[in-house]
């Protein structure tokens, strides 16, 4: 078996901004040696997530609706009270939706489905610069 480890990089603007990374990653398989197998896509950090959905404009506003209705900003969150950043809503939010998600590739190209891509949810209260790690195996 094979690993390559690659990177993505990019801006946000912060919360709650959904980035569809389906392609970027797809060009990183492209560019890799390793012809079928799996990528892990791993964000480090505390404060943003790794999924999949439909990438359309509905579940873009759907899904912060419901972070809003699941973790609110307006509540005491103790990690708030100890740091003052406001951001304790953002690091529970990211616990709950996960850091990554492993995907099985062939001809170095995802296999997701029709409607589905891979996204990255910033969750974070402010502007972020952001690193994806992309761990190839086959």
């Amino acid at each position: 078996m094979s690993v390559e480890t690659k990177e993505l990089h990019f801006e946000t603007p912060g919360e709650v901004e959904i980035v569809d990374i389906t392609e970027k990653v797809n060009g990183k398989l492209r560019e890799s040696n390793i012809e079928e197998g799996i990528v892990t896509i791993f964000v480090p950090g505390a404060t943003g997530a790794i999924t999949t959905l439909e990438y359309e404009p509905g579940l873009v506003q759907d899904l912060p609706d419901a972070l809003e209705r699941l973790f609110p900003k307006g509540i005491g969150y103790e990690h708030e009270y100890r740091w003052h950043d406001g951001n304790g809503h953002s690091h529970v939010r990211a616990a709950f939706l996960g850091p990554s998600l492993t995907v099985p590739f062939r001809d170095k190209r995802l296999m997701l489905g029709t409607w589905q891509q891979v996204v990255f949810i910033e969750l974070d209260n402010k502007r972020r610069s952001r690193r994806i790690i992309l761990q190839i195996m086959g």
